[in-house]
């Protein structure tokens, strides 16, 4: 009897797979690149800089070149009101996140972002679009302390790349919150193409300043290696990277999603430890991240629930939702048709909050993370 293969199926687990390895690439890229150890280029704010400059040109050429998407209808007012305090919180977070790779491990850095959805949860509810509830502040309460005990078991805990990972971390959630205040405000629609086109550029201009202040007099005194293969292969992943996001996030559903990151942080965490031999974890470390994983995941359950009961959907296995979504043909094809303009489903950023490159499992804007080169990732 012959099998039958559900294409479908298959190709979502495929963008899955790719998610998982560009996500864990870029980082632990990065990691290599700005390590004194390895690669030697301790200056996270250029790496960022020159992230956000590659993007933004990618970006410029598919929309006003190739035009792939066509620009939305931005004002002036809307600018200056919506994409500039956004993407100011989103270099923060770049730029802190980027600088703790050359304090903290890798795998101590995927534990602390553990707290993403803590710090966006309050900030939601600072903000009011988000109310304060038992059940979530219970869940959070569980995810700080699973991530303080993992935080006592870090062999190599370093305070300033703590801090500036949790800053990266608050200033991420700000921008979270801040994308759904402003722009769903002002019914504004992004996808990852037209968000590029145009936080990438203001972005590298708010880096700009703490570049030139910090970072561009001691490149100018110390013996800086400049590979531009390498270089221009990093910006390359974490592009490619931003768009996987997208393909994922039209194939799949918020669970898929979820899954995806929990399974992504766990492979991240391993290879990390094997490829910087530096890197060790503690008993203690895995046991208080299990901790934190366990707030997480309820909170994400907890947030799923929510979903579907404002939709009135009922649940459905991950195979069946794909499944249906396919059926549906959801627009995650739509961003490479020309004829298509850059408010289509796929890039709208009043629906379903899906996923955040860097701090998966948590609500997030499809504001996509430009590769989130906080690392991360990030950039994660």
């Amino acid at each position: 009897m012959k099998m039958m293969i559900n294409k479908p199926l298959v190709l979502t687990y495929l963008y899955l797979l790719i998610y998982i390895l560009l996500s864990s690439g870029v980082i632990l890229y990065n990691k290599w690149v700005l390590s004194p150890k390895y690669f030697n280029f301790p200056f996270p704010i250029t790496l960022t800089m020159i992230h956000m400059g590659f993007s933004g040109v990618v970006a410029f050429f598919l929309v006003r070149v190739f035009k792939v998407v066509s620009p939305v209808k931005m004002t002036f007012e809307i600018y200056a009101t919506c994409v500039v305090p956004i993407s100011a919180f989103f270099a923060s977070s770049l730029w802190f996140g980027n600088t703790a790779y050359l304090h903290i491990s890798v795998a101590f850095i995927q534990m602390l972002k553990a707290l993403m959805p803590v710090a966006t949860f309050f900030m939601a509810v600072l903000c009011g679009t988000d109310k304060a509830r038992l059940d979530v502040f219970l869940n959070m309460v569980l995810v700080s302390v699973g991530v303080v005990i993992s935080s006592y078991g870090e062999i190599h805990f370093n305070i300033v790349g703590t801090l500036y990972q949790v800053t990266g971390i608050v200033a991420e959630a700000l921008r979270l919150v801040l994308t759904q205040v402003l722009l769903q405000k002002k019914g504004l629609t992004l996808n990852p193409i037209t968000s590029l086109y145009y936080i990438a550029p203001c972005s590298f201009v708010f880096l700009f300043v703490p570049w030139y202040l910090l970072e561009k007099p001691m490149m100018e005194v110390s013996q800086i290696q400049f590979n531009f293969w390498i270089f221009f292969s990093n910006a390359l992943c974490a592009l490619a990277l931003n768009f996987s996001i997208f393909l994922v996030i039209g194939r799949t559903g918020a669970v898929t999603i979820r899954v995806a990151g929990v399974l992504k942080d766990w492979i991240l965490i391993a290879l990390s430890t094997v490829i910087f031999p530096e890197s060790t974890i503690t008993g203690l470390n895995i046991i208080g991240y299990a901790i934190a994983l366990c707030g997480v995941v309820m909170y994400n359950y907890i947030k799923v629930k929510d979903v579907r009961a404002s939709s009135q959907l009922p649940a459905e296995s991950i195979p069946d939702r794909i499944a249906k979504d396919w059926k549906l043909e959801k627009k995650s094809s739509d961003i490479f048709n020309p004829n298509n303009s850059s408010d289509n489903n796929g890039g709208n950023i009043n629906s379903e909050p899906q996923i955040d490159e860097e701090a998966p499992l948590i609500a997030s804007s499809r504001l996509s993370h430009i590769g989130r080169t906080q690392v991360s990732n990030h950039g994660v």
